[in-house]
């Protein structure tokens, strides 16, 4: 074999990667059809996993289907209507039970289950389910139910990245890096919680719809946030966690046109856009003022601040909007020096009015510093030390070393960078400080 050519491909590998490929695009379309089928979320996502698991088997063997969406759909449906019969197999019988115990005759035999059984009732035939201006529809609506507040933080997170993403328990686990059976036992519980509170299969309407939308984009904000800034593990970023969070979003953006989404996938855009340039050659972090931007992704900063266009409201900018806007300012800015820090803290000064938070104040201490010098910073920073937050934050000693260090102090610059460095839960992002400390004089 030349050097550089691949191997090629067995006919059951080709098969298992159309298998993958077509559950990764299609997932979110296939299980939101099948539950707007059946009307029961958990039996969609269990019969799709099934129909999912059969490709498997007999891709490899018979072939590629010429729609595998179309022949996943058929196979989960068909597992659905087994279902379904096997429920008015067993509700049948225990209705006989019932009835020879009150009669006190001896029951036998099933009976005899109509062909459609309770299927023919509840669904029949579905020609909706190949209607394509239904999909956008079920889509979003498997968005809502897989982030709704009945939910915990972490199972909407994994219901999401499960049943929209298309993402296994084991591509889940290892992003979070958590056990397989946590990302399990996450997803079962979350889908009987669904099931127990009668969560209906739709995209709700007014100020419900508002609420329930902003559950979906603050999903989507933490698996990106985990993805771009990963709070443990070796690697500083989660690429795959990161872009599978942007391109629900793109999606979100798509079937929910408002102001605020657009906020959030201009924020994404922009900020996976210093992607390429924020991990060196030895997988260690490349702190902004390093990075070589020629190496930032400016198509997808081009992206960003279309969709920051659309991300102004009838009241002004939301918080993603705000923090998108910031964003902008670092992809434009030719250099940290010639960037627009005055515009950046009256950016930090306005989230912090519209989302009040510790780290936002931090961030707004940092442009503080940038524009006004590191002393005007430090005291911002000292504030919030006297207020008591962020105690057990790597954060607060991080930002504090960095400015002590710019004014001199490096011993007790030294110090605080030791003391971030003990509380950083990850690896690459821990040696960066313990490099900065060990450089001081």
């Amino acid at each position: 074999m030349a050097r550089g050519d691949r191997p090629a491909l067995s006919e059951q590998d080709a098969a298992r990667r159309a298998v993958e490929a077509v559950w990764r695009i299609e997932s979110a379309r296939i299980v939101g059809a099948l539950t707007r089928y059946t009307r029961d979320f958990e039996l969609a996502e269990d019969v799709a996993q099934e129909a999912l698991a059969e490709a498997l088997v007999s891709w490899p063997r018979d072939g590629t289907p010429r729609d595998p969406a179309a022949w996943l759909v058929a196979t989960a449906r068909r597992r659905a209507i087994d279902a379904y019969r096997r429920r008015a197999r067993r509700d049948e019988r225990y209705a006989e039970l019932a009835h020879g115990l009150a009669e006190g005759e001896a029951t036998s035999g099933l009976g005899t289950v109509p062909a459609e059984g309770v299927v023919a009732g509840q669904a029949g035939s579905d020609p909706a389910l190949a209607d394509p201006d239904r999909i956008d529809d079920d889509v979003l609506a498997l968005m809502f139910v897989s982030c709704h507040p009945v939910l915990s933080r972490e199972a909407r997170v994994a219901l999401t990245l499960r049943v929209v993403g298309g993402l296994t328990s084991d591509e889940i686990a290892r992003a979070f890096l958590v056990p397989v059976a946590t990302v399990q036992a996450r997803i079962t519980r979350a889908k009987k919680t669904i099931a127990a509170a009668r969560v209906p299969f739709e995209v709700p309407d007014g100020a419900d719809r508002a609420a329930r939308l902003a559950s979906v984009r603050s999903v989507l904000y933490v698996i990106f946030t985990e993805g771009s800034s990963a709070t443990s593990g070796d690697s500083w970023i989660r690429h795959d966690l990161a872009h599978e969070a942007v391109r629900l979003t793109r999606v979100l953006s798509r079937l929910a046109p408002e102001p605020e989404t657009f906020g959030l996938l201009a924020l994404l855009e922009l900020t996976a856009a210093r992607f390429p340039a924020r991990v060196g050659t030895q997988g260690r972090p490349v702190l902004l003022e390093d990075q070589d931007r020629r190496r930032w992704d400016r198509a997808a900063i081009i992206r960003g601040r279309a969709a920051l266009r659309g991300a102004v409201g009838p009241a002004g900018m939301g918080v993603y909007a705000l923090q998108a806007s910031i964003a902008e300012c670092h992809a434009m800015a030719p250099s940290v020096p010639r960037t627009d820090w005055e515009r950046i803290v009256l950016l930090y000064e306005a989230l912090g009015r519209t989302a009040p938070s510790p780290v936002v104040d931090l961030n707004r201490a940092v442009a503080v510093a940038m524009a006004r010098g590191p002393e005007a910073g430090l005291r911002v920073v000292d504030g919030l030390v006297d207020q008591g937050v962020l105690a057990g934050s790597h954060l607060l000693p991080g930002v504090r070393g960095e400015l002590l260090a710019r004014l001199g102090r490096t011993a007790a610059a030294r110090a605080e960078y030791l003391r971030a460095a003990d509380l950083c839960g990850n690896a690459a992002e821990r040696s960066v400080l313990e490099a900065k400390a060990s450089s001081l004089p």
